[in-house]
């Protein structure tokens, strides 16, 4: 199983958003590095929720729920979407400042490609990003 960042500006689609729909579709990724996350992704990996933009915080964690598929928001066929479900809010948000001040996170994809909307994470930092929240 791997670990997984997915962005998302709350005012386009919400952690709300995604426990009220209880499934949803992680499409628009117009970026290639993110695509190629989202091809890697498998059935049962875990993600963290993390509302981009106005609050800058992971509030969520959710799993993948099927592989990547083809973007029906797409033009062309070159992108791909995969679905997801909530697994579980977390108690406290981990802001990104928080993230940024933490040691055991300051190799974090997160970090290093600020603008990917889905990034790759280790199982220690999707841990002690789990660990903040709780």
């Amino acid at each position: 199983m791997r670990h997984w960042l997915l962005k998302s500006e709350p005012d386009a689609y919400s952690w709300a958003d995604l426990v009220r729909d209880k499934k949803g579709r992680w499409d628009g990724v117009r970026n290639f590095t993110a695509r190629n996350n989202l091809r890697a992704m498998a059935k049962g990996d875990l993600c963290l929720f993390y509302h981009s933009v106005s609050e800058k915080a992971v509030v969520g964690i959710c799993k993948v729920v099927g592989t990547a598929y083809p973007d029906p928001t797409a033009d062309t066929g070159q992108w791909v979407c995969v679905d997801v479900a909530p697994v579980r809010a977390l108690k406290t948000s981990v802001e990104l400042a928080t993230i940024k001040e933490d040691p055991a996170l300051s190799k974090t994809e997160l970090l290093r490609q600020g603008r990917l909307s889905v990034v790759p994470l280790t199982e220690a930092e999707f841990l002690r990003i789990v660990e903040l929240g709780s």
